[in-house]
């Protein structure tokens, strides 16, 4: 028999026994297809909204006019603000903020209708409360513009008064006129900026988890010496046979997602679905030389798990999603570029958001392409962890 007939008939060998593993573990299957389908479905239907509704204000009214009414009633038309209560002073209003029944309140003081008249500068006064970031800056956003707009009537029906014309009231009032236009998220939907790197972060964490333990349990059950002689004693044979059949289940999990966010809840994907299914790969396989690379330095399995977990969590922090990069320190910012997420990251903006060409994207495709490079550097202490190393619970 060929070399090269060798070489295949025990890689489909280890194919196999991974597979009765993968069958006989339920571990794996919550892993591999039960928490990424959850996490899936709970995120994307937890912001199906696209932007918080209704969140709740109080209102401070000192001056109970017909202005300061209708001020409250209009900021309660606002769709991302509701008033909830009125109190009687800033005191009770604070306390509400405290308890968490209200995140903010809207300050009206006594004395407005009659000191906007008289041209006075009354002062309307909005406290928010930032522990709760998103609900705290929409909040601050919808009072700041009613103050806003609250002044602009007031100086408009004092020009009014004075027999200005509309255009001419505007035209003093708002002399440039500011026409906006979000680009590739015009609906601010939260959904759209937060699932599009949630979602892949999260089957990315999977893949660490679920390499370490697969690869680390063979050391803990000392069956990593049968493994390798179902693999002709070749742990680069042994390595490809193991993952295989997990890179095949993972896949086809992004390729759902994919599937999920770009068809099914139409999210913006401006270079077509290949691109993004070619991006998912490379996530794949590179999240997995990353977790034997993680198995490899730490061949224990309560380390090379919390060593996954870690790097897997902090992951999510330092890719760019919620806080820029270009915002971190130097050091984070150079640190960034050794995670997998960070390079996945920045090919759905490029690619799904913006529509670039995928050659406008070398330079993470390159960076997947190292990730996948990695456990070559290991790959024989690894093999060596796997003959000698005795686990020691």
């Amino acid at each position: 028999m060929k070399e090269r007939e060798k070489k295949y008939i025990a890689l489909w060998l280890v194919m196999k026994r991974e597979c009765r593993r993968l069958i006989s573990r339920p571990l794996y299957l919550f892993c591999m297809v039960v928490a990424p389908l959850f996490c899936y479905v709970f995120f994307t239907t937890l912001m199906d909204s696209g932007l918080p509704t209704d969140m709740p204000v109080g209102a401070v009214d000192m001056d109970q006019s017909a202005t300061s009414r209708n001020l409250i009633r209009n900021l309660d038309a606002f769709g991302q603000t509701a008033v909830v209560a009125h109190y009687g002073s800033i005191a009770d209003a604070r306390i509400a903020v405290q308890e968490g029944k209200i995140y903010g309140f809207f300050y009206i003081p006594k004395g407005l209708s009659a000191d906007a008249q008289s041209q006075r500068q009354p002062k309307i006064s909005f406290y928010t409360n930032n522990s709760y970031l998103i609900a705290g800056s929409l909040l601050f956003k919808d009072m700041k513009m009613m103050s806003e707009l609250a002044a602009g009537a007031a100086g408009r029906s004092v020009l009014y008064a004075k027999g200005a014309t509309e255009d001419q009231a505007m035209g003093f009032l708002q002399p440039i006129v500011i026409d906006t236009h979000p680009l590739n998220n015009p609906w601010l939907n939260y959904s759209v900026y937060l699932c599009n790197t949630l979602v892949p972060g999260v089957l990315m964490l999977m893949i660490f988890m679920v390499t370490v333990y697969s690869i680390g349990t063979e050391i803990k059950d000392r069956t990593a010496r049968n493994w390798l002689r179902t693999s002709n004693n070749s742990i680069y044979i042994a390595l490809a046979g193991k993952l295989l059949p997990h890179t095949v289940i993972f896949f086809i999990m992004g390729i759902f997602y994919n599937v999920y966010l770009y068809g099914f809840l139409h999210f913006p994907c401006n270079s077509g679905i290949l691109p993004m299914l070619f991006a998912t790969l490379c996530l794949v396989l590179a999240s997995q030389c990353c977790g034997v690379v993680m198995i490899g330095v730490l061949p224990t399995l309560r380390l090379g798990l919390s060593f996954a977990s870690l790097w897997g969590v902090v992951s999510f922090s330092i890719s760019g999603f919620s806080f820029p990069v270009m915002a971190m320190h130097p050091i984070l910012q150079a640190l960034s570029n050794l995670f997998p997420l960070r390079h996945y990251f920045l090919i759905y903006v490029d690619q799904a958001l913006n529509g670039y060409s995928m050659i406008y994207s070398w330079p993470n495709y390159v960076a997947l392409l190292i990730f996948m490079m990695l456990p070559f550097f290991v790959v024989h202490r690894l093999k060596e962890a796997l003959i000698y190393y005795k686990y020691v619970p």
